[in-house]
């Protein structure tokens, strides 16, 4: 599992990008599930690296960033999926 931030990227440069000074990594020892599109269902996802922008999050799961968004319990629950390019994702919060 590879926890490192994609080469290139620092948590100074994501902060710049997504314009969150609060930017920050998150454990990815939590529930994250990704929405079924056209359905109730969720798909469990197994992330190696996940970014917190206050309420939002993206996760990195098979080189695949998702967003999402944090439960009270500390899951997240995905909707949206932006593909291996960190940047997109970030354009996309």
């Amino acid at each position: 599992m590879n926890t490192d931030l994609p080469v290139g990227w620092t948590i100074e440069r994501i902060r710049s990008a997504s314009g969150d000074a609060e930017a920050d990594l998150l454990s990815p020892e939590r529930l994250v599930v990704v929405e079924q599109f056209g359905s109730a269902s969720y798909d469990v996802l197994q992330p190696d690296l996940i970014l917190s922008f206050h309420d939002l999050c993206l996760a990195r799961a098979d080189d695949e960033w998702f967003m999402g968004q944090l439960d009270a319990d500390g899951s997240l629950i995905c909707w949206a999926s932006y593909g291996p390019d960190l940047a997109e994702a970030i354009r996309g919060l």
